[in-house]
């Protein structure tokens, strides 16, 4: 009797002509990402270029309605000499720094908490509150200025510092980002830690928070660079000249000529100029934070 031999079909391999063709397209894929890419650069970095170029020229130079990136009489540094002139740029920086700085530590500590509760601990009224934490998300800021006026009125903080610091340290959005963060931890690393004989609070500091580091050098960034470049707040908290912050004691260097373009952007430079640095110093940590918020399970 013949027996009929079933030959096993064997995989197709790409032909070195279609592996060509795919490194092709990956290729063309690459280049076409990365010129889109530079196209963008190039479009943000037109107005930082003509506003720097702007600050560099004289008033008269600034308010000509030829436009041109070469001034005809010059660069100069009149309208950076005039801000400092009239304006005290380093009380105001030195401001705007320690209430940043203050706001950011404040948030970290507040969020962490309320994010590690909501992440690891059943308690009556959770759901209700993550509710509220995300509803609150959506509420427009402008919206609570006239209650916390009063409120810091009320306190007697009005033109101190802490007018400024305690209505800013609650970040509803940073609660989440963390508490996402934290469902992501494995919990078998907890648990072995109370086998151990460890507290929950020695848990989250010596557990949580040193595998969350690059969510929380995330997190400490936006919410500086949201604190530096608050300018309503303050504005409305303080009206004494030595707790104003940089954004808004530069808005108080005013002229009599009507106005100054060179020195307008010489004071939006000065306010920038710290962030720039602080992008140039971090910015691993703020992309390696960006990539790892946990987000993308929400």
């Amino acid at each position: 009797m013949a027996t009929e031999t079933l030959a096993r079909p064997v995989p197709a391999t790409a032909t070195p002509s279609a592996r060509g063709r795919t490194g092709r397209r990956m290729g063309a894929g690459r280049v076409a990402v990365l010129a889109v890419a530079a196209l963008l650069a190039v479009l943000w970095m037109v107005p930082f270029a003509w506003a720097t170029v702007t600050a560099f020229k004289s008033e008269t130079d600034a308010a000509a309605p030829k436009i041109s990136w070469i001034p005809p009489s010059g660069f100069t540094a009149d309208a950076f000499v005039k801000v400092f002139q009239d304006g005290n740029i380093p009380l105001w920086t030195w401001n705007s720094l320690y209430t940043s700085a203050a706001i950011t530590a404040i948030t970290l500590v507040i969020s962490a908490l309320a994010a590690y509760a909501l992440s690891r601990i059943d308690f009556r009224g959770k759901t209700v509150l993550m509710i509220v934490i995300i509803a609150s998300i959506i509420v427009p800021p402008p919206v609570l200025i006239i209650p916390l006026f009063y409120q810091m009125v009320a306190l007697h903080m009005i033109d101190t510092s802490w007018a400024i610091i305690l209505p800013q340290v609650i970040h509803p959005a940073m609660v989440f980002v963390l508490k996402k963060f934290f469902d992501q931890i494995p919990r078998e690393l907890e648990e072995a830690a109370v086998m151990d004989g460890a507290s929950r609070m020695r848990i989250f500091l010596q557990v949580i928070l040193p595998l969350s580091r690059p969510i929380l050098a995330a997190v400490a960034i936006f919410v500086f660079i949201g604190a530096w470049n608050n300018f309503l707040w303050p504005f409305i908290a303080t009206n004494d000249g030595s707790v104003l912050t940089l954004p808004v004691g530069l808005q108080t260097i005013k002229s009599a000529y009507g106005i100054q373009y060179a020195q307008n952007m010489a004071s939006a430079l000065l306010a920038a100029l710290p962030l720039i640095l602080l992008f140039l110093f971090f910015q691993r940590q703020i992309i390696k934070g960006v990539a790892t918020t946990g987000l993308a399970g929400t």
